[in-house]
């Protein structure tokens, strides 16, 4: 086990693995109580579509990624909170609409390209320097945002009319709120790739919230937990020479369902 620490490689894998476990598990806690559960499956794969845009034409796909993202949960977001469409309509057109864009420019590419790949299926385990800088910059913004305006957002996911009769603006937050989600997607990416990163979004927030009846305490066991399935995926991955991404996802699913026979409020312990 200490072998393998000494890997810069697995160094890398091991910090982003614990930062994106704390941002996606605290992210996830207001995915699941404002039900935008289906919105982070439609903003994944325009961050997809934004990554090959970019090896398409030779520029940062990262950057491409947020690019396509924050238009994705803008878009939708506006035309939601106009009446216009409703949420899960617009997020079922982006949905496929960006996933259409990835496999066109993937078309149109002259020679295959293992990299794209692996924004697709996840690869912790080739997170670079600059991929971590990243994703350390990107997760301490998304987290200082949540300390920022906890109170706020504490509101509006419960009672959004009430918080907008009281002065808070609920639709700038709102939107705040789908940029962070965005920003979270996308420094995930790499790590756990476009198909697999909305559960690791979602499972563990699901999971602390079978847990309690608080959502402090909400936020802390989802924070545990994620960034145990996110280090445990590394490991896994690496001994039995497994897809990271996949290998995560798993983990946290296992932990789900232990969750849910554990749960005070299922009733199956007492």
């Amino acid at each position: 086990m200490f072998e393998m620490l000494s890997y810069e490689f697995m160094q890398r894998a091991l910090i982003a693995s614990v930062i994106i476990g704390l941002v996606c598990s605290i992210i996830g806690v207001f995915v699941i109580l404002r039900n935008l559960t289906f919105i982070g499956a439609g903003t994944s794969h325009a961050a997809f579509a934004g990554v090959t845009l970019g090896y398409l034409i030779n520029y940062n796909p990262l950057s491409f990624a947020i690019v396509f993202s924050l238009l994705t949960v803008w878009i939708v977001g506006y035309l939601n909170r106009k009446g216009y469409l409703k949420l899960d309509a617009s997020v079922g057109i982006f949905y496929s609409l960006t996933m259409a864009l990835a496999v066109l420019f993937i078309g149109l590419m002259k020679a295959y390209n293992a990299e794209v790949y692996g924004y697709l299926f996840g690869s912790i385990l080739s997170v670079t320097k600059g991929d971590l800088a990243i994703i350390l910059i990107l997760g301490l913004a998304v987290l200082s945002l949540v300390y920022l305006f906890f109170k706020e957002f504490h509101f509006i996911t419960f009672d959004e009319e009430m918080a907008q009769a009281s002065g808070i603006a609920a639709g700038w937050l709102s939107f705040l709120l789908l940029t962070m989600i965005a920003l979270t997607i996308v420094i995930s990416l790499k790590s756990v790739g476009a198909i697999l990163v909305f559960a690791l979004i979602v499972t563990p927030a699901a999971a602390a919230y079978q847990l309690t009846f608080s959502m402090i305490r909400m936020f802390f066991y989802s924070a545990v937990i994620g960034i145990t399935a996110s280090v445990g995926g590394v490991f896994l991955s690496y001994w039995l020479d497994l897809p990271s991404g996949a290998t995560t996802v798993l983990f946290v699913s296992a932990m789900f369902f232990l969750s849910l026979i554990f749960s005070p409020k299922r009733g199956y312990i007492s």
